[in-house]
């Protein structure tokens, strides 16, 4: 389940924690918040476990994943399926608690998250299909508030997609010669030297959506600073990245994205919870 590795965990909650936050345009509520990141970490883990199950035969070529436990014989196929029909139990469960909507579009995501680790075979844009299955919390965050999807829900989901689409291809950039041995395709293989150009596309148009979403929101000010440090962050990234590979550095860039989330998710909440004592504060007529 990777819980000794709990970057995973953040960049699964956070999306779905800012729009939780972004929907309601109040103040967040709280239990609502703690039960999106019990799902996350469900949801990583039981991903996780359908990840090594599927791979366990190319993570045994690659010099960073060959001692993950499925891989390295540690762990049987077997024990593994019955960890997984845990997890299971343990998603539905938590589901009991949250609005029907939520259970039928987790419905929808689970033949995504069981696919994802099929797409670095048949196309060179897994990191793609990642940001579309890793970034459904958006979808499904917001859904729980019982809000209206809106344009600014479009305008998230498609800006933690092009988030993904930047960290993961950095993450990628760990193992391009163990995956150019193995055939395992990847966005950071197929861009080569436009690596640093496309990252950082990417990384603005992340930039211009959280923009957008924020306006149709009516987020206020708070929010709009969180997304200059978003940016103040990515500009570090981007200007790291052509060194990435040869420090062996890449991990540490991707790991950084745990802060960049919280920096966002922090500058969503604080501006809600401004936004409900303002108007808390009026006195009623």
């Amino acid at each position: 389940m990777r819980l000794d590795k709990p970057i995973g965990i953040w960049l699964l909650y956070f999306p779905a924690g800012v729009a939780a936050c972004m929907a309601e345009r109040s103040e967040p509520d709280i239990e609502l918040l703690i039960m999106l990141f019990l799902g996350a970490l469900i949801t990583r883990s039981a991903g996780c476990v359908i990840n090594d199950i599927t791979d366990r035969k190319l993570d045994a070529q690659v010099a960073r994943t060959k001692n993950r436990p499925i891989a390295s014989g540690a762990i049987s196929v077997q024990q593994a399926v019955i960890l997984l029909f845990v997890l299971g139990i343990a998603a539905l469960l938590l589901l009991a608690f949250l609005p029907s909507i939520v259970i039928s579009l987790s419905l929808m995501a689970l033949p995504m998250i069981v696919i994802y680790p099929w797409m670095k075979r048949l196309t060179w844009w897994p990191q793609l299909f990642l940001g579309l299955t890793f970034n459904f919390g958006v979808i499904i965050g917001w859904a729980a508030t019982g809000a209206s999807f809106t344009e600014a829900t479009v305008l998230l989901y498609g800006a933690c997609i092009f988030w993904t689409l930047g960290y993961d291809t950095i993450y990628a950039m760990q193992d391009m010669e163990d995956d150019r041995i193995a055939g395992i395709k990847s966005t950071a293989l197929k861009l080569g030297k436009q690596i640093v150009r496309f990252v950082s596309g990417w990384y603005a148009m992340m930039l211009l959506c959280l923009i957008f979403a924020g306006l149709i929101a009516d987020t206020g000010t708070v929010y709009l600073l969180g997304i200059v440090l978003v940016a103040l962050h990515v500009r570090w990234q981007v200007r790291e990245v052509p060194f990435a590979k040869a420090e062996h550095s890449a991990g540490r860039l991707f790991r950084s994205n745990q802060w960049l989330g919280l920096a966002l998710f922090a500058a969503i909440y604080l501006d809600r919870m401004m936004a409900g004592g303002a108007a808390l504060a009026i006195p009623a007529n």
